[in-house]
């Protein structure tokens, strides 16, 4: 198998110019056009998996390098330390399960060493999975770990209880062909594509913001602070995968996307859409959120008020606080909450490992990041150094409260 890792060369140093992906290699999972070919002709001998939306997201930020340093489905070895301790078995920091779930009739077919088609909801195969691991994930303690609740409210709880199949496959894949799209291809970049944009326009520091939902006029009050804050360039990404409940569809989306592009100042922004299956993990996620900016290229990452929260319980009260993600940033560092915190990407000199605080809220100014909810919740010099894998995150990250 053969994987295009982009690594510190002469046109794209990692340095502080130009940030390393997550784990130092770009994990580019496409074969060579002719590899391919000729795997995809073999793919239609081989028993297939026909994928959901959640699957197809998963799988398209695997072969074009987003979810470096994954080369494939997680095992059983990394599955069980992302869960436990965000990390994978080598120790590398990683927050979230990307599992392939199936059914146990379909699992009984297969062996270790077997091949797997995997196949969009046409049928057109887009990778072969090399099963590697064949496991039942404990989905409840799964639950409690990552998503820090049991409660069926959560959407996220939902999915892995009511519709996730009871065993998952674990190996590398090789990638046959990229997922087609035929809405706004434009905007659609992969990380090298966009790392090469970026190289190509002189930009070094770029400041990611997500989003779901459409943007307004705080959103961009909020960017524009972040990046002139940081002294970066903005990169817009929105996720535009699997839509959440109740979830605006990306088509108005994008659309209101643009028409904000000209209150920003002229070549100080890009627009980049992300096929991104969330889980509103909260905390969880929005470590995940920074770690796949980075491979992107960003430098900084916003984390916001409420991270990837699916809104309340049964009890009625809030799956996550609105500090929580800035809270579990706070473990790597004793930092302290603020409303939004712009979270540095680049590994900091003289820090081997950990987490540095960079740019926040600011007591009394006229212009804070809480968007309207008052200065004093603010803390100037929120941030977070992902470059060096978070050596200094404490393990019980699951709910923090």
């Amino acid at each position: 198998m053969r994987h295009s890792d982009y690594a510190s060369n002469p046109g794209h140093p990692a340095t502080d110019e130009r940030i390393a992906p997550h784990g130092g290699l770009l994990k580019e999972l496409y074969l060579p056009p002719g590899e391919a070919k000729a795997l995809k002709q073999r793919s239609a001998t081989l028993p297939g998996v026909d994928l959901d939306a959640r699957q197809q997201c998963d799988l398209e930020l695997l072969l074009n390098g987003a979810f470096s340093p994954l080369e494939g489905f997680l095992g059983r070895a990394d599955y069980e330390r992302v869960v436990e301790e965000m990390r994978l078995a080598d120790g590398t920091l990683w927050p979230i399960p990307v599992t392939l779930d199936v059914s146990e009739a379909f699992a009984a077919t297969l062996a270790p060493g077997s091949e797997v088609a995997l196949r969009d909801n046409q049928g057109v195969p887009l990778a072969v999975l090399e099963v590697g691991d064949i496991y039942r994930p404990d989905r409840l303690h799964e639950a409690a770990k990552v998503l820090g609740t049991t409660d069926r409210r959560h959407p996220g709880v939902a999915e892995l209880l009511e519709r996730t199949r009871p065993v998952a496959l674990g190996g590398k894949v090789r990638g046959i062909q990229h997922p087609e799209h035929h809405d706004f291809r434009e905007l659609r970049d992969t990380p090298r594509a966009l790392r090469e944009w970026f190289a190509e326009n002189g930009w070094s520091r770029i400041v990611a913001f997500h989003t779901r939902d459409p943007m307004h006029r705080a959103h961009v009050e909020l960017t524009r602070l972040a990046a002139g804050q940081a002294g970066a360039r903005l990169l817009i990404q929105p996720s535009v995968g699997r839509a959440g409940p109740g979830d605006t569809d990306h088509y108005a989306r994008v659309r209101c996307y643009r028409a904000l592009l000209p209150r920003y100042p002229r070549d100080s922004v890009k627009l980049s859409l992300l096929p991104l299956a969330m889980r509103m993990g909260g905390p969880r996620e929005a470590v995940w959120h920074a770690i796949i900016r980075k491979n992107y290229g960003a430098s900084h990452f916003i984390v916001g008020r409420d991270h990837a929260s699916p809104g309340n319980d049964a009890s009625g009260a809030p799956f996550y606080g609105p500090f929580d993600a800035q809270r579990l940033l706070e473990q790597c560092d004793g930092a302290h909450p603020a409303a939004s915190a712009v979270v540095s990407l680049a590994p900091r000199a003289g820090r081997a490992g950990g987490c540095r605080f960079g740019c926040g809220g600011h007591h009394g100014s006229s212009v804070d990041l809480c968007e309207g909810r008052g200065a004093g919740g603010c803390r100037a010099g929120w941030g977070l150094d992902l470059g060096a894998a978070l050596t200094t995150c404490g393990k019980d990250t699951t709910r923090l409260s």
